[in-house]
């Protein structure tokens, strides 16, 4: 069963322009708040109408603005799940699930139930959503959600709302529900966490623009573009161009990299994650030293120490390499390393310098 949207919506300043396929498994929309992902939920739901575009469900047109067919919402198919639950506050959690099931009013009632048992909520069926917890209103109106048999489930940051252990609980939950699902799932949130944990696949939304629908491990450990690599949690970035097969220059770092990826000449930007350079041999003045251990001469460079940030379990650091652009807002790189492999390195302190080294198979070449 696959869904394709292709979707256009002008709305104001702010253009939704998104396209993506999705044939089973859980895809996650990922992006900040305000990129579109919930209006794309609407659309596809038939909760709001797109200016232009095309929607698919199962072989079956929910809309084309070409043929001028949109079908309403009832007859769409798909279960929306809210990010506030919408139940209705003056019926029981039973009653709110008989809602959505077809049937006599027996039929309904014993469906409902039967729902609710697979939630753990039997004990709570007479309960009203005023008197149920944030993931009892949740598994509710999940339960009210799949009565309805969907052809597709749409997910609009289901756990944004839960304090952290009820979250992880639910999660857990959703993933058991939706792998035997075997229905496309759509899943919206701005959190690349819950996307590493539960979806297949990941489409990135950026100001309203789509990227390719890839899969999730590679979202995460390949990123492509720069959208996906910020998103995808990596803190360092810097203007790059090609200078070899396997060499950019970092303007904003002022250094040549070699890469183990031969570089594209469409190469913007150059990425590193923070956990993925290598520290050593602090001084008190900036000087360059013997290289790390590892490749003897590839991507060694003396940095100061412009800012040291204590956690819990870890150490980031803020360093600036020799020559770095001072106002470029990616000049400094931010290095994360646990407590005792710092303070291994001895008693840095601000204004130090520090050797770092950069593999090459760690460089993300972006377009």
């Amino acid at each position: 069963m696959t869904l394709s949207a292709c979707i256009k919506k002008k709305l104001g300043k702010f253009t939704l322009d998104v396209k993506f396929e999705t044939s089973g498994g859980i895809l996650a929309l990922l992006g900040a708040s305000g990129s579109g992902k919930s209006m794309t939920l609407k659309c596809i739901a038939g909760i709001e109408t797109p200016d232009e575009g095309r929607i698919e469900l199962d072989g079956r047109v929910l809309f084309d603005s070409a043929k001028r067919i949109n079908l309403p919402t009832r007859e769409r198919k798909v279960g929306y799940l809210f990010q506030h639950y919408a139940l209705f506050p003056n019926m029981t959690a039973t009653e709110n699930v008989m809602a959505a099931a077809r049937g006599s009013r027996a039929e309904r009632r014993r469906i409902a139930e039967e729902k609710l048992a697979s939630m753990y909520l039997l004990d709570s069926k007479n309960k009203y959503p005023g008197q149920l917890s944030g993931g009892q209103q949740q598994r509710v109106a999940l339960a009210r959600m799949l009565v309805g048999e969907p052809a597709t489930i749409l997910l609009d940051e289901p756990l944004s709302a839960l304090d952290s252990y009820l979250k992880w609980q639910l999660e857990m939950e959703l993933v058991e529900i939706f792998r035997g699902f075997d229905k496309p799932v759509v899943y919206v949130t701005h959190n690349r966490n819950e996307v590493y944990r539960i979806s297949d696949d990941v489409c990135v939304l950026e100001h309203g623009k789509s990227e390719n629908v890839v899969p999730t491990q590679d979202m995460f450990l390949k990123p492509r573009t720069l959208a996906a690599a910020l998103i995808s949690g990596c803190k360092n970035f810097s203007r790059a161009r090609k200078t070899g097969e396997h060499r950019v220059f970092a303007e904003d770092w002022n250094l040549e990299l070699d890469v183990a990826a031969a570089v594209p000449e469409e190469v913007k930007h150059i990425g590193v994650r923070s956990h993925a350079i290598k520290a050593a041999h602090i001084s008190r003045g900036l000087s360059q030293k013997e290289p790390l251990p590892g490749d003897a001469h590839a991507n060694v460079f003396a940095c100061r120490i412009d800012k040291i940030v204590r956690e819990m379990f870890s150490v980031i650091a803020m360093i600036s390499p020799e020559g770095a652009d001072p106002g470029s807002k990616h000049a400094a790189i931010r290095i994360k390393m646990v407590n005792d492999k710092w303070d291994a390195l001895g008693d840095p302190a601000v204004s130090f310098s520090i050797d770092i080294r950069i593999d090459p198979a760690e460089v993300l070449l972006l377009e």
